[in-house]
């Protein structure tokens, strides 16, 4: 980057943060004058249709304008602290520098880093990929540090915890938040850890968000977590809201529990709990016991795409699906294109659920990992079809996946019992046939909405 360049984003960011200052007096009269200076200073293009959009609400004052007003009832210091580090440093500064370093390596860099700090879980549900690599590794404090140090060097400021169950080392990651305070961590978990001293200590660190897993309501969630577990769950969110911090729920939608999860009772249940966004979450058949019977039909899973959007237009809750929403990010956002993971045991893999690997942190640099044989068969393939709707290498066009563990020589990382790609791939096959005529005529009708707007 240019002296000039550096000068100018230097201005943008101050500008930004000022902006940011301003706003805490007056939201409600202050946002247009904000979203002004963002245009003014945003790269071209920058998530200039997310841009549209909330000028356009904020003008009608419809659903997103209300999450806007939701957000400003959070607690002060946590919501300065979440706009300085996402918007500022994960998605302004961050993103340049992500862009700077895939361009001079040749290769791709994450947005978001997943990091298992422990396959250790105090539940075993239906259907986990994560139970299969067994409940004794873990990323010690000193790990999960370096690879954070060596992400912001990248442009990384957004890590999320997966597991098991992160929260099983909640000292630890405290511990991280405050070293860090620079960068915004996110949390996938069951939820049932969440207690007033650890709501404590997020008010303290003020750059740590959960994401609850609910799958439904009491019956379908404890069906497949366990009984009470919906009542520690909603004890944990009326602990958050009590406290005036943010969350958002996870939800893996099933053959079993999709039509709970796509309700508009479901919706308005978790809205009312306090939750700002829902992460939704196709069931993936991976490890050896996985349950084929829990993948949505082709019907389903229309009915999800259908019911996501009619809902994200209506309701106050900021709504992602991270396999019918690809269609927004350009297909495929692993192997490092937006995010990468790093499970218990250092293996660097390019999907949470795509279990092949080439390096592990404990042998090799980040920037060594994003550059290993598999995550360049990423890079160079992406996207896997360009129809956006079969976005993924596994589920929906299984022959690539076994083409590139082939390829790049990557191991499984299943240590418990290792999978062969042929094996996961055989099992996505038949879904990925029936899926495709309902991919394609979603796909056709998408593309001829744009084409009329």
């Amino acid at each position: 980057m240019s002296i000039a360049e550096k000068t100018k984003a230097a201005a943008r960011n101050a500008a930004i943060a000022q902006a940011l200052r301003y706003l805490e007096k007056d939201p409600e009269t202050n946002i247009p004058k904000v979203m002004d200076l963002v245009d003014k200073f945003s790269p071209e293009g920058w998530y200039e249709g997310q841009r549209r959009a909330f000028r356009n609400s904020i003008a009608k004052k419809d659903n997103w304008y209300e999450l806007i007003m939701k957000v400003y009832q959070l607690d002060p210091g946590v919501r300065e602290t979440f706009f300085r580090n996402f918007i500022l440093n994960a998605s302004l500064i961050g993103s340049a520098t992500q862009e700077e370093v895939a361009a001079r390596e040749n290769c791709n860099v994450p947005w978001a880093i997943l990091l298992d700090p422990t396959s250790a879980c105090n539940m075993h549900c239906t259907g986990c990929w994560a139970a299969e690599y067994g409940n004794r590794l873990n990323l010690s404090l000193e790990e999960l540090d370096s690879i954070v140090t060596q992400g912001k060097k990248l442009g990384t400021y957004m890590y999320i915890f997966t597991g098991g169950e992160p929260l099983v080392r909640k000292k630890d990651i405290i511990a991280l938040c405050e070293k860090h305070a620079d960068c915004e961590f996110l949390s996938f978990t069951n939820g049932t850890l969440i207690d007033e001293e650890f709501c404590q200590d997020m008010l303290r660190v003020k750059n740590f968000v959960p994401a609850i897993s609910l799958e439904g309501f009491q019956e379908a969630n404890d069906g497949r977590r366990g009984e009470g577990v919906y009542g520690k769950v909603r004890h944990a969110m009326e602990l958050l809201k009590e406290h005036r911090l943010p969350f958002g729920i996870s939800t893996c939608y099933t053959s079993r529990n999709y039509k709970d999860v796509s309700s508009e009772e479901f919706y308005d249940m978790i809205i009312e709990a306090g939750a700002l966004f829902i992460w939704f979450f196709h069931y993936m058949p991976v490890g050896s016991g996985a349950a084929v019977e829990l993948l949505p039909t082709p019907e389903q899973r229309t009915q999800m795409y259908e019911r996501i959007r009619a809902m994200r237009s209506t309701k106050p809750i900021f709504a992602m699906d991270f396999q019918n929403d690809a269609e927004y990010v350009g297909g495929c956002i692993a192997g490092g294109r937006r995010y990468l993971h790093i499970n218990a045991r250092g293996d660097v893999e390019p999907c949470v659920f795509i279990h092949y690997s080439n390096a592990n942190i404990r042998e090799h640099t980040l920037l060594e990992a994003l550059k290993s044989p598999i995550f360049m068969a990423y890079h160079d393939g992406q996207p896997f079809n360009k129809n956006m709707l079969r976005p993924c290498p596994m589920l929906e066009n299984p022959e690539k996946l076994r083409a590139m563990v082939r390829e790049t020589g990557a191991k499984s990382t299943d240590y418990e019992s290792p999978e062969e790609a042929d094996v996961l791939c055989g099992r996505t096959e038949p879904y990925a046939r029936s899926w495709a005529p309902a991919a394609e005529k979603l796909w056709e009708e998408s593309q001829a909405r744009k084409r009329q707007a």
